[in-house]
């Protein structure tokens, strides 16, 4: 399929595509309206930021959320990435992955992206993904200049954060005889540099 006249768009500048946005990722995902519109509604130029797939005829076709991680401040969280299931099997997943690359690398100025997905390794994998271990999108961004920061203070470092930036890491603790994981995921993280 020619990708002809498809653009990709940030949805917070375009906000008459938030009610058919909000309906095309309740027809995969549904959740109530209010929540979705809210977190759609947050989109801006920063993180985070809706990015919306139209056609020529200015129909949405696709939506993907990109989220700040803050432990890792140079990529992105990609979700939320949905293409109308009536225009599946057209190529648009692939076009909108990397229209959302693109807008990462040259415009968030980032070097990596992440994501989770079930189900749809391959495709991703296709894409140049590769398999990472779990991360979070939750939390405070992490100082790069820990240990500098700490030698213009008097002040001692918590253990917490020495011990985990200056010393090794303590040996494995043996294993039990009988192992049940009662931590399970059902997401695979894969990640991808920008080049």
């Amino acid at each position: 399929m020619e990708h002809k006249g498809l653009q990709v768009l940030q949805l917070h500048r375009y906000p008459q595509y938030l009610k058919p946005c909000c309906k095309l990722i309740n027809e995969e995902w549904p959740r109530s309206e209010t929540a979705r519109m809210m977190s759609l509604e947050a989109s801006c130029d920063q993180l985070p930021t809706s990015l919306i797939l139209i056609n020529a005829d200015k129909i949405i076709l696709g939506h993907c959320k990109l989220t700040r991680i803050p432990s890792i401040p140079n990529s992105c969280f990609i979700e939320t990435v949905v293409i109308s299931k009536s225009m599946r099997g057209q190529k648009l997943g692939t076009f909108l992955m990397r229209e959302v690359e693109k807008y990462c690398k040259n415009v968030l100025k980032l070097e990596m992206v992440h994501l989770s997905t079930k189900g749809q390794e391959n495709f991703y994998a296709k894409l140049g993904y590769e398999f990472c271990a779990p991360i979070s999108i939750y939390g405070n961004s992490v100082s790069h200049n820990i240990a500098k920061d700490s030698e213009t203070k008097n002040d001692v470092m918590p253990t917490k954060i020495s011990t985990t930036m200056t010393a090794p890491p303590p040996p494995p603790m043996p294993k039990p005889v009988i192992v049940q994981s009662t931590i399970k995921t059902s997401k695979t993280y894969m990640f991808k540099y920008l080049s």
